[in-house]
Parts: structure tokens; C-alpha cells; sequence
């Protein structure tokens, strides 16, 4: 039995029986209110589901597992993934299991490459991504087992699966790159690195300490983010049905595509470069401010500033900023973050109608990416997806532990919406 694996079991039990008990004792407690406009609004701060692994609370932004983002930002990836399935940070005998784990699942099947070759050349790089995951469907355990298995087995082979996934994913999401941006033959991996560097490696990138350094950033800070967004929300549901890891995977990749979740930081990075196009490098401070008064005045968004939760700067924008700092000060495309930075919450703030002035996440990653190397804007959301990974299977496989109930809401349709306010309205 892996390392993990025993944790994991060990803690099931105590896990289920707590659950029992709150059930029991008060399963008839309201925790929340549905209003109409947050019914039509997407179900924005509705308290309708569970999530163990992390919380994102307005005023400190993400948690995992109780400890700050930044506090553990710069914890290695496999790290996280352990803290984000048991709670706890690994020792490193428990680290190294993990990591040897990984590596004994990065190979590729052949017939994933096959298929990745017979698409479209001009495929968007997460439409290769998500294909190669649902692709691998046929090698799931949770899947072949299913069958045979008791319900409270499930997390069992949902880990197996897990494990398997997070082994691959940077070795598709790698020779992908490669293969659609014509950058060579595919990079084997390097047993002697562990699981961001040797993405880096696989990608071909610089291979320095800083920029082995920033891919661990990246993938640590992206890994999870609470189960409400749309990529993990949709994972749960896939997975709720008892469709395997690859199939609700998939799934949640297919939502961390759209525009409005996943592909926002290339958004941002857009936004900075044709700032600096715009005035022949990084501009003063009057010209930022009124570049980002002219955006307001013309109906559009600052890109990158603003969040659905958020009330306070990001503390993965404020990581992100600070390493640029460290590492690429000098870099036109970070001093125009960095500026930004200054400029645009006072603006936002003088215009009034902004909820949060302050930077998410997608502020500052796409200026790092760049920075390094990383300069095909349409391939970040894949990086997002790598990391993402660990947050969507860590639920899961809790999910499956604790035997959560398939998700099924309540719909109503807009005539008993009216009904329900004309009735409401009639008895106050």
C-alpha cells in the first residue's frame, strides 16, 4: 500500500463517522438563503455544497486546509497535492513515495499520442488536453473495478485513477506543446526532477533554479480554489454520478476553458503587452491612468482587476508580484504589471462601481509565463489545467471516501419565480 493510500485510510473512518454524526444531529439546520437574483445570478455565495480541501474567504482569499496560500507558496507541488487529500504536509519519506508515485505513472499510452496527431494542427491546446485525459478513459480503475467493488471502496481505485492522472498530465500537457508549436520531438522525462521541473524540462524551457522555481509557484498557487468554480463544480458533478476520475477530469477542463474562468490570464497578459506596444515600452504613470480611464469610460473591464469573492489584493497576484520582483524587475512586461498594480485600484476605486479594485491571480501569472519563455498565450490555460488537476481529483476522491450524494438540484422556471414574488408580494 502507497504511503498516501494508508493516510488516507486511516483518516476515512473518522471522516465518515463525523459526517454521521452532524447529519444526525443537525441535518435540519438552514445554512442558507437562495434569493432571485442570486438564482438567476449563478448561484453566486449560495452555501449549497462542501469542499474540505480549501476555502476562499473575502477578506484572506484562498486557505487549504486551514494554512494561508502564502504561507505555504512555496511548498512543492506533490506537496500541496498531500496536504490537499490528508490534510497535512508530508514528511519526506511520505514526500518522496509521492513523487515516485508520479514518476512509476508518467508514462504515456501510444494511442494517446496517435489521436493527438490525427487532429486539426490548428487545435486549441485544451482541446488536445481534455481529449488525451477523456482518451485515457479506457485505462481508469475506477471504471474496471466498479462492478466489483463496495461503496466505501470507491476512493480506492478514484485514487489510483487520481494518482495516474496527475502522473500523465504534465507529459501530455508537455509534448503537446511541442507537437502543436512545432518545438521538436517530445522530452522524455527526467526521473531526477521532481514534478514542476521536470514539466519545465518536458517543455523544453530555460532549465535554471528560477524558472524551476516559478513553474513550482505556478502549480502550487493554481492548485485549488474552494469546490464553487466552474472547472471544480463541474468535476463534482461528473464524478457525483460515479463516472470515473477521467471522465469528471475531462469534464472540469472543458469548463476551465471559457473565457471567464481559465483563459483569463492570457486575457491580462494581452492587456499589458498592447499597453506596452501602445506607448513604445512601459508608460508614466498618467498615461497608465488614463489608458484605464479611457477602458471605463468605453463600457469595458481592467483585465486581471476584480473578483467574484475577493475583497482584498489576491494573495496569489501579491506571490506572483512578489517573485517578479525578485527574479525580473528589470522586464517591461513586469514593470508594466507592477505599475498597474499602483494605478489601476485607485482608479477603480474613484469610479465607484467596482465591488473589489484589486488584482486576482490572472494579474501577474501570464507576465512570469512570458518572462520565461512561455510566450504562446492560447497554451496557459493548459498550464492552469496541469495544476488545477490536483484540486479537481483531491475532491473527488474525498468525494468518493465520504460517499457524497449525487448532485441533483431543485429547478424552478421563471413562472413560478413570478407566482412565488406576486404571492410573496400579495402577503407582505
Amino acid at each position: 500500500m502507497s504511503l498516501l493510500k494508508e493516510k488516507l485510510a486511516g483518516q476515512i473512518p473518522g471522516l465518515r463517522q463525523d459526517l454521521k454524526e452532524l447529519g444526525m444531529a443537525h441535518g435540519d439546520k438552514q445554512i442558507s438563503t437562495v434569493t432571485v437574483g442570486q438564482a438567476y445570478g449563478g448561484m453566486r455565495g449560495v452555501k449549497g455544497m462542501i469542499c474540505d480541501t480549501s476555502v476562499v474567504e473575502p477578506d484572506q482569499g484562498l486557505i487549504i486546509r486551514g494554512r494561508p496560500i502564502l504561507d505555504i507558496k512555496d511548498k512543492l507541488p506533490e506537496e500541496i497535492f498531500w496536504l490537499l487529500i490528508t490534510g497535512e504536509l508530508p514528511s519526506d519519506a511520505e514526500l518522496k513515495s509521492l513523487q515516485n508515485e508520479f514518476m512509476a505513472a508518467a508514462s504515456v499510452p501510444g494511442y494517446v499520442w496517435d489521436v493527438l496527431a490525427a487532429m486539426p494542427k490548428e487545435s486549441h491546446p485544451m482541446t488536445m488536453l481534455d481529449t488525451a485525459i477523456l482518451v485515457m478513459q479506457h485505462e481508469s480503475k475506477f471504471a474496471a473495478r466498479y462492478h466489483q467493488m463496495a461503496k466505501t471502496d470507491y476512493w480506492e481505485a478514484a485514487l489510483e485513477d487520481a494518482i495516474a492522472i496527475l502522473g500523465t498530465i504534465p507529459v501530455i500537457a508537455a509534448g503537446l506543446y511541442r507537437m502543436r508549436y512545432n518545438k521538436g520531438p517530445r522530452i522524455e522525462p527526467d526521473t531526477a526532477l521532481d514534478w514542476a521541473a521536470n514539466y519545465v524540462h518536458m517543455l523544453g524551457l530555460q532549465e535554471t533554479p528560477d524558472c524551476y522555481d516559478m513553474m513550482r509557484l505556478y502549480l502550487t498557487l493554481h492548485s485549488d480554489h474552494e469546490g464553487g468554480n466552474v472547472s471544480a463544480n463541474t468535476c463534482h458533478t461528473v464524478g457525483s454520478a460515479l463516472s470515473d476520475p477521467y471522465y469528471a477530469v475531462s469534464a472540469g477542463l472543458n469548463g476551465l476553458a471559457g473565457p471567464l474562468h481559465g483563459l483569463a490570464n492570457q486575457e491580462c497578459l494581452g492587456f499589458v503587452i498592447k499597453i506596452r506596444d501602445q506607448f513604445g515600452g512601459v508608460p508614466t504613470e498618467e498615461q497608465l491612468t488614463k489608458a484605464c480611464w479611457d477602458l471605463l469610460n468605453g463600457g469595458q473591464v481592467i483585465p486581471g482587476y476584480g473578483h467574484a469573492v475577493l475583497r482584498v489584493p489576491d494573495p496569489r497576484f501579491v506571490a506572483f508580484h512578489g517573485f517578479g520582483k525578485e527574479h525580473c524587475a528589470d522586464d517591461e512586461i513586469y514593470k508594466i504589471v507592477d505599475l498597474l498594480f499602483q494605478v489601476a485600484p485607485k482608479v477603480l476605486t474613484e469610479h465607484g462601481k467596482a465591488k473589489n479594485p484589486w488584482p486576482n491571480v490572472d494579474a501577474g501569472s501570464g507576465a512570469l509565463l512570458y518572462h520565461y519563455g512561455l510566450t504562446e498565450f492560447p497554451y496557459y490555460t493548459v498550464l492552469f489545467s496541469v495544476s488545477r488537476a490536483m484540486g479537481m481529483l483531491s475532491q473527488l476522491v474525498i468525494n468518493r471516501a465520504i460517499g457524497t450524494a449525487i448532485t441533483r438540484p431543485k429547478s424552478v422556471s421563471t413562472d413560478w419565480i413570478k407566482e412565488f414574488v406576486g404571492a410573496s408580494g400579495a402577503a407582505g
